[in-house]
C-alpha cells in the first residue's frame, strides 16, 4: 500500500487502508506513520486509537514516542478525519468488532512489513474500550505488548437508571432505526475548552472534530453498551495494562468556569474508570492525574508532563526490550 505525506506535514506518512464495503458503501481506514529518524530502524512501535468524534491529531504525543525510541503508528478508524468519506454517516458502526480488521490489519504492516518486534497499543476513550476488546480477543497470539489507556470509555457517564434507560432505548431502536439520533452528546464547552481559537491550546480540524461533536445514533450506543458489559464480565487480557483517568469528573454546565473545566475529565466518571479497570486482565496498573482533562495528553502543561512521566516510568518497568 502507497504511503502519501499526511495532512500533519513532513515526517508523517498516511497510509489508506481497504476495507470490506459497508450498507453505505466503500469503507477505508487511514494508517498514519512517523519513524523514528536516524540510520537504524527503531525495533519498538506504538498503535494510538483516538475516541469517539475525534482523530489523530496530537503530533506532541508523537514527539514523545519517538523521543522515548518508538516509530508512532495513529489509526483514523473508519468514518473518521482522515478516513470519512462524503456517503458516510460520521463515527457510525453497529458494532464495535466492526474495527478490528482495520486494526489487524494495522497491526500487520507494523508487525510484519516494517519489521518491529515489541509493540505497545494506545487508545484513548472509545478507543480505549475498542483497544481493549481487540487485546482480549488475540491474546495469546503475541500481537501487542502492552495496553495503555488513556481515560478509557468503560461505563456511560450518568447514573444507574438512566444508564439502563439510555441503553434500552438504544437496543429497541438499533435494528429499525439504527440511525436514529439520541438526545446524547458531549458538551461543546468540552473542545471549547482545547481548540485555540477559544479557551485552548491546540489546532485540529473543526470538519472532523467539531465543536457541537456528531450526533451519537441508537445503533452505536447499542454497540457501546454491548462493549462495555463484555468488560464488565471481564476479560484476560495477558500484557500489562496500564489506566490513567483525571483525579476527578466535572459536568460541563454553562455557568461552570473555564479553569474547572481545564482540569478534570468534563466527558466520562472516573470512578467508573477506577471501578472496571480490574476487569481487564490480570496485570492492570491505574494512574489518576491531578488536573488532568478526558483526553489526558491535551492536559494544561504541568499535568501533560505527569502524565508523560507516569508512562515512561511503566513503559521502563513493563514493555520487554527489543
Amino acid at each position: 500500500m502507497k504511503a502519501t505525506e499526511d495532512v500533519l506535514g513532513p515526517g508523517y506518512e498516511a497510509i489508506e487502508l481497504p476495507l470490506e464495503n459497508d450498507t453505505e458503501g466503500e469503507v477505508v481506514a487511514t494508517l498514519v506513520r512517523r519513524r523514528r529518524p536516524g540510520v537504524e530502524p527503531s525495533r519498538r512501535a506504538v498503535l494510538y486509537v483516538h475516541g469517539f468524534v475525534d482523530y489523530f491529531f496530537q503530533a506532541h504525543l508523537a514527539d514523545f514516542y519517538v523521543d522515548q525510541g518508538f516509530d508512532f503508528y495513529a489509526l483514523d478508524l473508519r468514518k473518521y478525519g482522515r478516513s470519512l468519506r462524503p456517503h458516510q454517516t460520521p463515527n457510525f458502526v453497529q458494532s464495535l468488532s466492526d474495527y478490528y480488521p482495520e486494526i489487524d490489519e494495522a497491526v500487520r504492516i507494523i508487525r510484519e512489513e516494517d519489521g518491529h518486534g515489541v509493540l505497545l497499543l494506545n487508545g484513548h476513550s472509545t478507543g480505549g474500550l475498542v483497544a481493549a476488546l481487540w487485546a482480549d480477543r488475540v491474546k495469546g497470539q503475541g500481537l501487542i505488548d502492552g495496553l495503555f489507556l488513556n481515560s478509557p470509555f468503560l461505563d456511560i457517564a450518568e447514573p444507574l437508571v438512566m444508564r439502563k434507560v439510555g441503553a434500552g432505548i438504544a437496543r429497541a431502536l438499533r435494528r429499525r432505526f439504527p440511525l436514529a439520533k439520541l438526545p446524547a452528546a458531549v458538551s461543546d464547552r468540552y473542545a471549547r475548552s482545547l481548540h485555540r481559537d477559544h479557551e485552548g491550546e491546540w489546532e485540529f480540524d473543526l470538519a472532523w472534530k467539531p465543536l457541537p461533536g456528531f450526533p451519537v445514533r441508537a445503533a452505536w450506543l447499542a454497540a457501546v453498551r454491548r462493549g462495555q458489559l463484555r468488560l464488565h464480565a471481564g476479560l484476560d487480557i495477558d500484557v500489562p495494562v496500564l489506566v490513567m483517568s483525571s483525579e476527578r469528573s466535572v459536568r460541563p454546565k454553562p455557568k461552570l468556569a473555564v479553569a474547572d473545566l481545564s482540569s478534570a475529565d468534563a466527558v466520562l466518571d472516573v470512578a467508573h474508570m477506577a471501578r472496571w479497570a480490574p476487569r481487564l486482565g490480570r496485570h492492570v496498573t491505574l494512574v489518576r492525574i491531578d488536573g488532568g482533562l478526558h483526553d489526558l495528553v491535551l492536559s494544561p502543561k504541568p499535568a501533560r508532563d505527569q502524565v508523560f512521566a507516569e508512562l515512561t516510568r511503566w513503559m521502563a518497568g513493563h514493555l520487554p526490550t527489543p
